[in-house]
């Protein structure tokens, strides 16, 4: 089997799209009778590493690039001749891709990893939004398989008219982000006392993570209490118990922060899984987050709390009463949820079951998770 992925969301500075990519890269690199080929923007054409290809792509805004001739995507993928192309956007790379799918005889998937309706409609009203799902309707009506990292975006899905959905829930590498990466050096380094209540955010500083809204929050509890956001532009104190410090490319000495911190909080509204969240999860912290978006389909009482969305004095309580109880045993409740449900190995073999009926023309669709892969 032969598999290719093409996607613009793959910078320097970008999230969970490029950690799964290249999570599924290694992954299927050890699998027998597998091949995968990468396909993202880059400055010029070149292949810079066994089965990843860039493809010139002008730059844009935080390091992003957007092909201007996406038709030499389209002869690339030809040249490739894959079984199966995945689109990890729904811009016009999509469409190129699945011209070349009715080339060569690929099967296409989309993976819906943002939610453009909701976040245009967020942006520039309801109208905007119905206008994009109706381009969704069009488009996603072209693939074979649609797949969604969360119950969630899978019913809006459905719910806007899309057949062949399934959800794919994404993963984290358990070895990397691990309880023992804790160090109890964080809070010097950081300048802070050890008695400081530490919680951590990362992530792109982009409107839809609600930064304002945390710094309100933590605006609200003052001291002890200490919020550090990873993702800025630089190092910085935004207050006298809010720290920046910038995004982190090591995913080792990005575990090693979030596992040093007392708990993960997250105000993001438009999650479409919440990768940061069991890479926090599976570092043995408690996860606070809003009721609202897939993240909440991450957390519960038992390894964490929600909070009504919105409003930062319901989330500095929620903070607030997470410290009365006991975080340890919250962390390692949350990491034997990721151990159970939520590694790579068990996405991507889930996910190679799917393409190898996808390949052979079988139903897929219909191979959601089973109940004894659903939230505890």
């Amino acid at each position: 089997m032969h598999l290719a992925d093409v996607t613009l969301f793959f910078a320097p500075h970008s999230g969970g799209v490029k950690r799964y990519l290249l999570a599924k890269h290694r992954f299927l690199a050890a699998q027998a009778g597998v091949r995968h080929s990468l396909l993202v923007p880059g400055a010029r054409a070149a292949q810079v590493a066994p089965g990843i290809f860039e493809l010139p792509a002008p730059a844009v805004a935080s390091g992003y690039r957007i092909p201007a001739r996406p038709w030499l995507w389209r002869r690339k993928l030809c040249a490739l001749k894959p079984d199966i192309i995945e689109v990890g956007d729904p811009y016009h790379l999509a469409w190129f891709a699945l011209g070349a799918a009715e080339r060569i005889g690929a099967a296409t998937v989309a993976f819906a990893h943002s939610d453009m309706p909701r976040m245009l409609a967020c942006r520039f009203g309801n109208a905007v939004g119905k206008a994009a799902d109706l381009y969704l309707r069009r488009l996603y009506s072209r693939f074979d398989l649609v797949m969604a990292p969360s119950q969630l975006i899978a019913n809006r899905l459905r719910a806007a008219g899309h057949a062949h959905v399934a959800v794919q829930p994404l993963g984290v590498d358990g070895d990397c982000f691990h309880p023992a990466r804790r160090d109890a050096n964080l809070r010097a380094e950081l300048g802070l006392p050890a008695s400081t209540r530490l919680l951590v955010f990362a992530g792109r500083m982009a409107r839809e993570k609600q930064i304002p809204l945390l710094l309100d929050t933590f605006a609200k509890l003052g001291a002890p209490y200490h919020l550090l956001l990873i993702g800025g532009a630089g190092r910085a104190r935004l207050s006298h118990n809010v720290s920046v410090l910038p995004y982190e490319q090591d995913s080792t000495h990005l575990a090693r922060m979030v596992a040093s911190a007392d708990a993960f909080v997250h105000a993001g509204v438009h999650e479409t899984f919440g990768l940061v969240v069991v890479e926090a999860m599976a570092c043995g912290r408690p996860v606070i987050g809003l009721r609202a978006g897939a993240v909440a389909e991450l957390i519960d009482d038992s390894v964490g709390a929600l909070a009504d969305p919105q409003n930062p004095a319901a989330l500095a309580e929620t903070i607030a009463a997470l410290y009365e109880r006991d975080l340890d045993a919250l962390g390692r409740a949350a990491r034997a949820r990721i151990e159970r449900h939520y590694t790579w190995h068990s996405a991507f073999t889930r996910q190679l079951a799917r393409y190898a009926r996808l390949q052979h023309r079988l139903p897929v669709a219909d191979l959601d998770l089973e109940p004894a892969d659903a939230q505890a």
